[in-house]
């Protein structure tokens, strides 16, 4: 049966608005987190947990709705994530509670989740010209629009509070749903085996990851062993058991066999840690400590999010001719002077001195984020490209969990410049960290060429 369909422009528009939603909604949610934890008076660890479960349930679904889109229809599953972004968009601003508005959160993160895989699997089916292309260019949308999270939310909070957060997605929606429905055709039925769900791996990887977080958390009272050792048992039970399946959640066994992408999953795992604290940290510090309003803080914000995107296609020519060492070496070293730059920020700081900082790290995330996934399938077949590309997301959700972790235990005591300076030592060891890693990864892309 043919696949050509009359509109592929439509198609392309329709998953990439589905495809920014779950970047969006994990950043849109910064900029009111002062209002939701003012609302609900919760504590700094309250709001570690409501951001790290959108993510923790992100990479839980995204491994698998691949092969469920597959299994029942890519049309089918992209028009039901839509829904359930819908259903918890409507409710969640009718949330009287954290648990209902956790709930909401939840739903909300299955359903974007399915957005993205659902999505690539159209664009392999139905677009046919420069395929490679639209793909690449719909992954760096979906990263990089997180970056416009803040700014968006921070601009219409000022009009209708926290909840306006939710009504942002249902436009989106609607005009993503209204081209997919009239210009996708029907899903052909499968023939395929019946779908098993990992059920176990499901769980444990939720048991492990979760152990983690609380063991984070728990350090601001103090180190727990018990608390430790659950977690690492947790960790080596969920890899005993993952490398046994022929349908792994998490396919451990591709990274045991591959150590080299495995230490570039590392590295991205750790650039997303410091950007994704600094989108944690700049809203809230802009406006409990500066006191900013929101829209003005989604304006100071704009800086972090116009130098990433900017900086971006930079970096892939610049990879394209120099090689992947020097971008990423200048990537880590405006890291690095980011985190100079914030340990000697104060509340008495100039607006225009933290749009600077905040460009810094924006270069720096520009530079690093396209040039560790471009480097990634540089070592990998086309064959490897379905898993590869599930476990840099999965790595993407680990780093946004442990910015999380990191925001609950700093600021458990308030957030103040003396916290402020506590954040900035992490981020400084976090950075030096990756400078091996760097050099390691770069050395067998330079090895590989010369063989």
């Amino acid at each position: 049966m043919s696949h050509t369909i009359k509109k592929p422009t439509f198609v392309i528009l329709a998953i990439a608005l589905g495809a920014i939603l779950n970047p969006l909604n994990t950043t849109m949610i910064t900029v009111a987190l002062p209002s939701i934890q003012q609302d609900f008076d919760l504590s700094s660890t309250d709001i570690s947990w409501l951001i790290a479960s959108y993510f923790i349930v992100s990479a839980i679904f995204l491994p698998i709705v691949g092969r469920l889109s597959d299994h029942y229809g890519r049309k089918r599953i992209f028009l039901i994530g839509l829904f359930l972004v819908l259903i918890s968009s409507v409710l969640a601003p009718l949330s009287k509670s954290m648990l209902m508005l956790l709930s909401m959160r939840l739903i909300q993160a299955i359903g974007t989740s399915a957005l993205y895989p659902a999505g690539i699997g159209m664009v392999r089916l139905y677009i046919k010209e420069n395929q490679n292309r639209v793909i690449g260019t719909l992954a760096v949308f979906a990263t990089t629009s997180a970056a416009f999270g803040p700014t968006i939310s921070g601009l219409l909070i000022q009009y209708g509070g926290w909840p306006v957060i939710f009504y942002v997605n249902l436009p989106v929606i609607f005009l993503s749903a209204f081209l997919i429905w009239f210009n996708i055709p029907k899903d052909e039925p499968t023939k395929d085996a019946v779908f098993t769900w990992d059920v176990i791996g499901m769980l444990l990887f939720s048991a492990f990851i979760t152990s983690w977080m609380f063991f984070l958390l728990s350090l601001e009272g103090g180190f727990t062993l018990w608390s430790l050792i659950l977690s690492i048992g947790l960790t080596v039970l969920f890899y005993m058991y993952e490398k046994k399946k022929a349908e792994p959640l998490i396919n451990v066994v591709f990274l045991r066999k591959n150590p080299i992408i495995t230490v570039v999953y590392a590295q991205y795992i750790l650039s997303t840690l410091i950007f994704f604290s600094i989108l944690l940290f700049a809203p809230t510090y802009l406006q409990k400590v500066i006191e900013l309003g929101s829209e003005y803080t989604g304006l100071m914000m704009l800086s972090l999010s116009v130098f990433a995107m900017m900086t971006t296609p930079l970096a892939t020519r610049w990879a394209e001719r120099v090689g992947y060492r020097v971008p990423l070496l200048f990537g880590t070293l405006f890291g690095i002077v980011g985190v100079a730059f914030l340990f000697i920020t104060t509340k008495n700081s100039s607006l225009l001195w933290i749009i600077v900082v905040l460009a810094v790290f924006g270069i720096s995330n520009g530079l690093m984020n396209i040039s560790l996934q471009n480097l990634l399938y540089t070592f990998i077949s086309v064959a490897q490209s379905g898993i590869a590309s599930g476990l840099l997301m999965t790595s993407r959700f680990i780093g946004n969990i442990l910015a999380s972790s990191v925001y609950g235990v700093v600021f458990a005591r308030g957030l103040n410049d003396t916290s402020k300076n506590s954040m900035t030592l992490i981020l400084l060891a976090v950075s030096l960290v990756i400078i091996p890693g760097m050099f390691y990864v770069t050395n067998q892309k330079l090895r590989t060429e010369q063989w």
